[in-house]
């Protein structure tokens, strides 16, 4: 039986195929055309079952009548799936954070979710990279060379942009800004994770979670090692493929 789950996120769309041990993975932009764009991905595939979830899931729920699932749930049953003994998990995407605490047997024990402004998500951080003249690649990599970091006071988009370009003009290292917007990001994380009582093991999925600087900041602040996956993007399509 061939099982497809798809992860309609604000920044990419992806796509996990499972057909008994095989997984193929599929990504793209989500561009401004979401649905052309999931139409291109599915090329070829026929699933005997699908499932969508993300922040569009409800455009193929109505277009293409396909059952969807929130990300919150995807998300526990991918990462249930990868490593049972898993107790918490963090997703910084594109537009949201979620923390979500696991019971053992895999049950959503406790979850918060950030999806009011751009504040501490992969969004957040794009802009400060373009304001600090880094490509998203590079940014995390600035982050980690950095001998010191600079506080950064405001998590409001708006007005962290001014602020980081007030540090520019300044003369300010643009490393040790980096950095600083990472631990501010950071710092944003382990509060939510805080008020779910998070417990180890801690998996860190999502896109950001292949930035090696938020793993580095993240494992300093919370004094233990965070697992990532090796396919960190794909964990939410995951879910929805094994729930549908």
């Amino acid at each position: 039986m061939e099982r497809t789950g798809i992860d309609i996120g604000s920044r990419s769309i992806e796509v996990v195929i499972l057909n008994g041990d095989r997984v193929q993975r599929r990504q793209c932009d989500t561009g401004h055309d979401p649905l052309n764009q999931v139409r291109r991905l599915l090329n070829g595939v026929r699933p005997d079952r699908a499932m969508v979830t993300g922040y569009g899931r409800q455009m193929l729920e109505v277009e293409w009548d396909l059952p969807a699932v929130t990300e919150i749930k995807a998300y526990a049953r991918g990462v249930h799936y990868m490593d049972g003994s898993s107790r918490t998990i963090l997703d910084i995407g594109g537009q949201d954070t979620k923390v979500i605490a696991l019971g053992p047997d895999g049950r959503i024990r406790k979850f918060e979710m950030n999806d009011r402004c751009a504040a501490g998500t992969g969004k957040f951080l794009e802009l400060m990279a373009s304001c600090l003249g880094f490509s998203l690649e590079a940014f995390g990599a600035a982050a980690m060379t950095a001998e010191t970091s600079v506080q950064i006071n405001s998590m409001c988009a708006v007005f962290a942009e001014s602020e980081v370009t007030s540090l520019v003009t300044r003369g300010v290292d643009r490393h040790a800004i980096a950095r600083g917007v990472h631990k501010a990001v950071a710092g944003r994380a382990v509060t939510m994770l805080n008020r779910v009582r998070w417990t180890e093991p801690l998996v860190f999925a999502g896109g950001v979670a292949r930035n090696p600087a938020m793993v580095q900041i993240l494992e300093r602040m919370l004094d233990v090692r965070v697992q990532v996956p090796e396919y960190p993007q794909f964990v939410g399509a995951l879910g929805a493929a094994l729930l549908a």
